[in-house]
């Protein structure tokens, strides 16, 4: 158990310092989803499964899609497409293949493995968890809901302020 922990951690921080060291934003997204996976299995692994769902659901899946729509408000013009064209080579993507490939081989043997790996520590149900974040963690929720809508409007303002300033109009 522990050194599927220590794997999953490790792959934890190389993505990460992967999405701040990398220029172009949909790698740096590629490396950010592989780090928010292999900290769902690190919470799956420490025995909170409930925690570890969440992790996927909100951030790997929600957040992600905001990030997402953020980059592709960022990309107008012709220059962008001409970019995008060049992402599609397999070469980049080996890196944040092969790190989810170690995931996915340690989720196998997780789940392969005939002894449990993995031993719950303390099970939350979902009434539990939305009285949390509803209750004493309002504010907090609320706070993390607010910062995420201003870097939505200040992305989409950086982004129509490059386009003017270059004097294209941003349509096709």
């Amino acid at each position: 158990m522990n050194t599927l922990l220590y794997i999953a951690g490790f792959v934890a921080v190389m993505a990460t310092l992967m999405t701040i060291t990398r220029s172009n934003p949909v790698h740096a997204l590629l490396y950010l989803i592989v780090s928010l996976l292999s900290v769902a299995l690190v919470f799956f692994i420490l025995g909170a499964p409930f925690i570890a769902a969440l992790e996927i659901i909100i951030y790997a899946g929600a957040v992600m899609v905001l990030f997402v729509f953020v980059v592709i408000m960022l990309n107008t013009g012709r220059a962008a497409m001409e970019q995008e064209k060049q992402w599609l080579n397999p070469a980049l993507w080996v890196g944040p293949a092969s790190l989810s490939a170690v995931l996915l081989g340690e989720l196998v043997y997780v789940f392969g493995s005939g002894d449990s790996v993995i031993k719950p520590v303390v099970m939350s149900t979902p009434a539990q968890v939305g009285a949390a974040l509803l209750g004493p963690y309002l504010l907090g929720v609320e706070l993390a809901s607010m910062l995420l809508l201003a870097g939505l409007v200040a992305a989409f303002h950086l982004g129509r302020r490059e386009s003017a300033v270059d004097g294209k109009e941003g349509s096709a």
